[in-house]
């Protein structure tokens, strides 16, 4: 917990004039606070004998000096709510903006293991709490103490029996606070993980809309929220339970704090050892004294949300990519574009059985082959350790003879380009997701590479042109037109090296056909990798691998391996008769 707590103070670095001003003011406003029930006293106590000449000329000081506390406290409050709130959010900000970052430097293999809802949370609502426990807990904490501490130093001056009728009830008071707190952190903490679940719940749900519909499945879907919701609720209820404790408990021990002093204050009124009027000035620093120790639980509550957000930002910060540039890692430029396995071994983070076992295969430059071979063989997962998606568990792959994990990945990745199956637009227009494939192209090398991928015409024939929005994932456009829109953002990347993943296996076969010549025509002159489903569209292929579980057990082109009668003429045979 120190080194969270000393991980989060570091974040008012940049902020350390707004900060400081910010204690500074919130003492101030404290000291005012105080300063108020001695005026009561001075007044109660010796102005009140004085002539009525010397009352009102005194008076008219003593309000004076009321009027410029009262325009004081304004500054200070207004600054503390205005300038220290911007402070926060700028503190907001650069979390956000650090978390974010990191969570585009995460591999594959973690977001494989996370919801995307889950992670949502902690950018928003997590942040958000986060912030106000960045600007609100110092100044109530530096409120709260200079109250309390001033209060009792007053107290005691007054009269220090009294104050000892007072000040014996709030060790058992901390006490009973600091073993709540326990309590309350873990169950607030409990809650933070309920809603994450639960936010990850509606994105799934709302994702997949469209197919909760089409099964007409929202029964079931409104069953598994109400699951998923009750255990938010008893969460809820757990952390509540131990929060109304805590504020019941610190409520009566400030009552019992009053009464000790009310009936001490009898007993020594009696004795002649207190005045009135002292006692009636104690019972206004009681006030002052409790109000602070109120001001205490609700930051109670703040904490433990603040906090426990903070931990959960931690946890994601602390995620070490495990896919990340070797030190002295170089630029990759692609000069030629021979890719080569050797003895490459892969499986997945707490997989028990290898994808893929002493994988040895060279594909020369400019070539253009083909993986087939049944689900679960490992296609995708070969062709997605050549971007860095993952790494090998064993082996290397290596481009132009150079290990791709001796190059900057960035420069690795800009070298590739990939088309696949599933196919995700950006909500925005078509232009933009185009030009997705190189920020920095012209409009007119836009309209170029969506003429290369045979996209042109359909998106004159839209609305809006290249400007026509597409909708979420570019729910308005066909399976067809979407895929030649990814089609057209490799074309504009123009990288030495394609891999296409099945990119026509999800369409009818007029725009099969039309995807298909867009392929070919991206693929001349380039190292290219297909992972082909309609084993019907690779038989130009120079050389066609047919992966199994236990690696590449058939090579060669489609009528050499239909020579052969083995496992790639049983699959061609067995999609012909389909």
């Amino acid at each position: 917990m120190l080194k969270n707590l000393k991980t989060m103070i570091a974040y008012y670095g940049k902020y350390k004039a707004v900060f400081w001003l910010d204690l500074l003011f919130a003492a101030i406003s404290a000291g005012i606070v105080l300063i108020i029930p001695l005026i009561v006293r001075y007044v109660t106590s010796s102005l009140i004998h004085e002539s009525p000449e010397v009352i009102l000329s005194q008076g008219k000081w003593i309000a004076a000096g009321l009027i410029v506390m009262i325009i004081v406290d304004f500054g200070c409050k207004f600054y503390i709510s205005n300038v220290g709130h911007v402070m926060g959010t700028k503190i907001e900000y650069d979390m956000r903006a650090e978390i974010f970052d990191h969570l585009q430097k995460l591999s594959f293999t973690f977001y494989d293991n996370q919801k995307v809802g889950a992670l949502m949370s902690r950018i928003t609502t997590d942040l958000f709490d986060i912030t106000e426990l960045m600007h609100h807990g110092p100044e109530n904490i530096i409120l709260s103490v200079i109250k309390i501490l001033g209060a009792i130093i007053i107290l005691v001056s007054i009269n220090w029996k009294l104050s000892i009728a007072a000040i014996v009830v709030l060790p058992p008071m901390f006490i009973f606070a600091y073993v709540l707190n326990k309590r309350m952190r873990r169950a607030f903490r409990r809650n933070r993980e309920k809603i994450a679940e639960i936010n990850g719940q509606i994105e799934d749900n709302l994702a997949g809309i469209r197919v909760v519909k089409s099964f007409a499945n929202e029964d079931i879907e409104n069953e598994k929220f109400k699951v998923g919701n009750l255990g938010f609720l008893n969460a809820k209820k757990n952390s509540y339970f131990y929060m109304g404790t805590f504020q019941a408990g610190v409520g009566s021990f400030t009552t019992i704090i009053q009464v000790a002093v009310i009936v001490t204050g009898i007993i020594l009124i009696a004795g002649k050892s207190v005045t009135a009027t002292d006692l009636v000035t104690f019972m206004l620093y009681i006030s002052v004294l409790t109000e602070p120790i109120n001001t205490l639980i609700n930051f109670t509550e703040q904490f433990q949300n603040g906090y426990t957000g903070f931990e959960r930002f931690r946890e994601i910060m602390d995620t070490i990519p495990d896919i990340e540039d070797r030190k002295g890692a170089v630029n990759l430029d692609v000069k030629k574009g021979e890719i080569e396995f050797s003895d490459v071994s892969f499986k997945y983070e707490d997989a028990e059985e290898s994808v893929l076992t002493n994988v040895n295969l060279t594909v020369p430059a400019g070539a253009y082959y083909a993986l087939v071979g049944s689900s679960g063989a490992g296609k995708s997962t070969l062709c997605s350790l050549i971007p860095r998606f993952y790494d090998v568990t064993s082996g290397a792959i290596s481009i132009d003879g150079i290990d791709i994990r001796d190059v900057k990945l960035k420069s690795l990745r800009n070298q590739i380009g990939i088309v696949q199956q599933d196919v995700y637009l950006f909500s925005g227009t078509i232009y933009e997701n185009i030009l997705y494939g190189r920020p920095d192209a012209t409009r007119e090398e836009v309209i170029e590479a969506a003429k290369n991928a045979n996209a042109h015409d359909f998106i004159m024939g839209m609305p809006d042109g290249y400007d026509t929005d597409i909708g979420q994932r570019g729910v308005k456009l066909s399976g067809g037109q979407k895929q030649r829109l990814s089609i057209a953002r490799v074309f504009l990347k123009n990288p030495p090296i394609l891999i296409f993943d099945e990119a026509t296996s999800a369409l009818d076969n007029e725009s099969e056909k039309v995807v298909q010549d867009s392929l070919e025509t991206l693929a001349a002159n380039r190292t290219t990798i297909v992972i082909a489903h309609r084993l019907s569209t690779i038989r130009n292929a120079e050389k066609i691998l047919v992966l199994t579980d236990t690696g590449i057990a058939e090579q060669g082109t489609h009528d050499e391996l239909m020579e052969s009668q083995g496992i790639y003429r049983g699959l061609y045979e067995m999609q012909f008769k389909e």
